[in-house]
């Protein structure tokens, strides 16, 4: 794997940890939900950025979250890019749309689209969750679906990637791990588990967040979708544990403020909060989910 796929590999781990549950509040009573429901429209506007060294010259990276939440449904749009010295060692560009509904579980994903536009294949991936299945078209189309691929039970159990991650924040937290619950994410071809261990309490200080936060470890489980043989916890390239700190609950949620994560060929990549704003917006005539990704 080159050094390109480390970066990026580095920011949708990242992005998979944006947010946990609050400890004592059920899907149904999270107070963000219970807004939207009662007709109160929801922006939620978060970004990070992210810094390696190549030869101690910085490569970064950012990634911009876009989320409305409104009436019974949410619409996410994400852009995940990272630049190089001059493009020329790492090129990274990534938008990523979901839609879906606001139930009283969570979030439940209807439509799912990623493009990647780096260069080569420049796939686009589009999901559908049916009653019984979810259906996936990628252009180009893949190899294969990994081995094993991921059976209709197990990708209707799981999330799109950034469902997945907001949907974590309006989910009970466990009394003994204040880390929150584990997340299994689909992205049209691999299904991933993450488990999260509590490791303590710390400061943290970014762009964005400023103040006492909680450090966890990512225990990352490739369960279907991925090459044959491929086994083990982190992704190939990732040396030791990744890290994530969260911030203190913010009206109903605890953004992730910082991620850190070695990698063989890029060595330490931080990833930090730059911006977090939640807002109210004027009421939308429709209700359908939609999701487009350029």
């Amino acid at each position: 794997m080159g050094m390109k796929r480390k970066l990026s590999a580095g920011l949708a781990i990242a992005a998979l940890g944006l947010s946990t549950a609050v400890s004592g509040a059920t899907a149904s009573e999270n107070p963000i939900l219970q807004d939207v429901k009662d007709g109160t429209a929801k922006r939620l506007v978060y970004e990070v950025e992210a810094v390696a060294y190549l030869l101690f010259i910085p490569v970064t990276g950012k990634a911009d979250f876009e989320i409305l939440m409104d009436d019974s449904t949410y619409r996410m749009n994400t852009l995940v890019k990272t630049t190089g010295i001059a493009d020329l060692f790492v090129d990274y560009d990534m938008r990523i749309a979901a839609s879906g509904y606001i139930t009283d579980n969570g979030l439940q994903t209807y439509n799912y689209i990623s493009q990647n536009n780096d260069g080569k294949k420049n796939r686009r991936v589009e999901m559908t969750y049916r009653s019984d299945d979810v259906d996936m078209v990628a252009t180009p189309a893949f190899g294969n679906l990994g081995f094993p691929p991921a059976t209709p039970e197990q990708k209707l159990q799981a999330l799109d990637p950034i469902t997945a991650l907001m949907n974590a924040a309006f989910q009970p937290q466990p009394a003994d791990n204040p880390c929150g619950q584990a997340i299994q994410t689909f992205d049209g071809r691999q299904l991933t588990r993450l488990d999260f261990r509590y490791i303590g309490e710390t400061n943290v200080k970014t762009k964005g967040y400023k103040g006492k936060a909680v450090e966890c470890h990512v225990d990352l489980t490739r369960v279907a979708g991925y090459k044959k043989g491929d086994k083990g916890g982190n992704l190939s390239g990732i040396e030791g544990p990744m890290k994530i700190y969260f911030g203190e609950p913010m009206e109903g949620f605890r953004p992730m403020v910082k991620f850190v994560v070695d990698t063989k060929d890029v060595g330490k990549i931080t990833l930090s909060t730059k911006k977090i704003r939640l807002e109210d917006m004027p009421q939308s005539a429709s209700n359908e989910p939609a999701s487009s990704a350029g």
